[in-house]
């Protein structure tokens, strides 16, 4: 889950030069080194789809009021969302957005997921830190119920969003 952390075993390291002759054929973005992946859009899908699997987790155990696994589940979810964000941020936002800097409009909806996301996900992350001591402080709960359902829609939302606008943009990148 959310690979973006992950280190390079010596076997992998050892395979790089084929790999980097994969990755040589794709364009690097405009004043980075940061290049064009084929696998992003799936990997980045699939934090999507954990993601929505550890809420339904979260909700579930919530709803059996098992708040130690709902405290522990809060804290994997919050590392995940903060590691797609973050690959997301330098994988996704800053590559499309050099690649359209000439393209005004789709460069003008680009800026605006990223501002979008960064309040979203400083939001988000702020309140999953917050209940993750639902176990210990039980007066949490009430509360808990309406801000995760709040987290669930604007997470909900915000991934078709991505899906069916900015992730076809980085498509056409390449």
């Amino acid at each position: 889950m959310f690979n973006f952390f992950k280190k390079k075993s010596p076997a992998e390291g050892e395979n790089n030069s084929r790999t980097e002759t994969r990755h040589a054929d794709y364009h690097t973005a405009p004043g980075t080194e940061i290049r064009y992946s084929p696998t992003l859009i799936d990997e980045l899908k699939n934090d999507h789809q954990q993601l929505l699997g550890l809420y339904m987790s979260i909700k579930a155990a919530f709803d059996k009021g098992d708040y130690a696994s709902v405290s522990e589940q809060l804290n994997e979810f919050r590392f995940g969302l903060h590691s797609h964000l973050l690959t997301e941020n330098v994988r996704l936002y800053i590559y499309v957005s050099r690649m359209m800097e000439q393209d005004e409009a789709n460069y003008s909806t680009i800026r605006s997921f990223r501002q979008e996301m960064e309040g979203v996900g400083k939001t988000a992350l702020r309140l999953l830190k917050k209940y993750e001591a639902i176990n210990i402080n039980k007066e949490l709960a009430p509360p808990f119920a309406e801000d995760f359902a709040a987290i669930g829609s604007i997470l909900t939302e915000r991934i078709k969003k991505e899906e069916s606008i900015l992730y076809p943009l980085y498509s056409v990148t390449h």
